[in-house]
């Protein structure tokens, strides 16, 4: 069945947060005229909309700031001017507000407000995540978002390989994993996104993740740090993402997601790339969703036009 949308603003749309992922499946967060609202993303779901673009439109739209209240509790606030980002998604004066801009130096320099030293006291765990090319990075998920962290991120397999006691510690083995070990902590999104064009088989994947995270488990099994403890365990992918990330080659969604009119159904996703068919075409395609971070779209009777030269591939 196909899910509905959590309230009558979101129906209408409003300025895409992003896609988060929860353990019954991925949505899509909005801001809209009555706070934040949520559209579940399920298989076969039409999305049909229209993104706002053209004179006067900022490249991106700020999207506000968090405070962080503890462990499991942050309260988002909307851009107070609603006016375009300056430096990723945010302008400069909600930038000075978030708590969360201290997160990843609080390792180093101690500093944050109450609210993040709670969030960041409780437990967090290390874990190797490899993607559809076979690249793996080391990455860091707090207690609450253990499993959803890899799901947001568009991980194909990973391996949780170590509990720290503290947000503090796994920064530090973060790093050192990184030093020592050579993994990196970032993958740029459109790296994933190519990746998922030809993803490697499964077979592959698990066995290059399978190799990295004992790497590193050896590593930490010799590391001279307090606070922590060496796991095996594995992550479980959602079987929403099945269809995506099975071997074959794809086609990458015929129009830019930053402007224009667009018709999808969704087919399976992982992270934010979603398989979709489109209306009159026989294939379906690659779509990063992400792409529509920080832009207001409007919902409606609306398609996507397929170029001539892309209809001859079909």
């Amino acid at each position: 069945m196909v899910a509905a949308v959590e309230s009558w603003n979101a129906r209408r749309g409003g300025l895409v947060r992003g896609i988060t992922w929860a353990l019954d499946g991925p949505v899509l967060s909005l801001i809209t005229d009555d706070g934040d609202s949520r559209l579940p993303l399920e298989a076969g779901l039409w999305l049909r909309f229209q993104v706002e673009s053209g004179l006067g439109i900022p490249a991106r739209y700020c999207l506000g700031y968090s405070a962080v209240q503890g462990p499991t509790e942050a309260e988002h606030h909307r851009c107070p001017v609603g006016q375009g980002a300056e430096r990723g998604f945010q302008c400069g004066p909600c930038f000075a507000r978030d708590d969360f801009r201290f997160m990843h130096d609080f390792h180093r320099s101690g500093i944050g407000p109450p609210g993040l030293r709670a969030y960041l006291a409780q437990p967090h765990w290390l874990y190797a995540a490899t993607f559809a090319d076979g690249t793996t990075k080391v990455g860091t998920a707090s207690e609450r978002s253990k499993w959803t962290r890899l799901a947001e991120q568009g991980a194909i397999a990973a391996q949780y390989v170590a509990r720290a006691r503290d947000g503090s510690v796994v920064r530090v083995l973060e790093d050192a994993v990184s030093k020592e070990v050579g993994l990196t902590q970032f993958v740029r999104g459109a790296a994933k996104f190519s990746a998922l064009l030809q993803p490697r088989t499964g077979t592959q994947l698990d066995a290059c993740n399978r190799d990295a995270a004992g790497v590193v488990r050896e590593f930490l099994d010799n590391l001279a740090l307090d606070g922590f403890e060496t796991i095996t365990e594995q992550w479980e992918r959602s079987t929403f993402a099945d269809a995506v990330t099975g071997a074959g080659q794809r086609i990458a969604y015929p129009q830019a997601l930053d402007s224009g009119g667009h018709g999808m159904r969704l087919d399976s996703m992982v992270g934010s790339y979603a398989l979709v068919a489109v209306d009159e075409a026989d294939t379906v395609f690659l779509a990063d969703l992400a792409a529509l971070k920080g832009h207001k779209i409007r919902f409606g009777g609306y398609a996507t036009e397929v170029p001539a030269l892309q209809e001859s591939l079909f």
